[in-house]
């Protein structure tokens, strides 16, 4: 993009983080407690970095000539995933 083309929508992002800043007097103290506070508001709404997620839980393995009865558990290990989807 042409950096001499307005962008309103980058344009209205810059003045929302703008009030946020003079909200916490330009604080970086202060703003980190401000989005802390807002992540704790809507937990379901924060996704978070592979990089930083908890480690995926595998279940046991069953090996293929395991007694039948003991349930229908998957023969491979299964992963929940750690990501909060919007």
């Amino acid at each position: 993009m042409n950096p001499a083309m307005p962008d309103p929508v980058i344009d209205e992002i810059r003045e929302i983080r703008h009030r946020i800043s003079v909200l916490c007097n330009h604080e970086p103290a202060q703003l980190v407690a401000y989005f802390q506070k807002i992540q704790e508001q809507y937990p379901d709404r924060l996704i978070t970095s592979p990089r930083f997620a908890r480690p995926l839980e595998a279940q046991p393995v069953v090996p293929p000539d395991a007694d039948k009865t003991a349930g229908s558990r998957p023969a491979t290990p299964v992963a929940s995933p750690s990501l909060t989807h919007l």
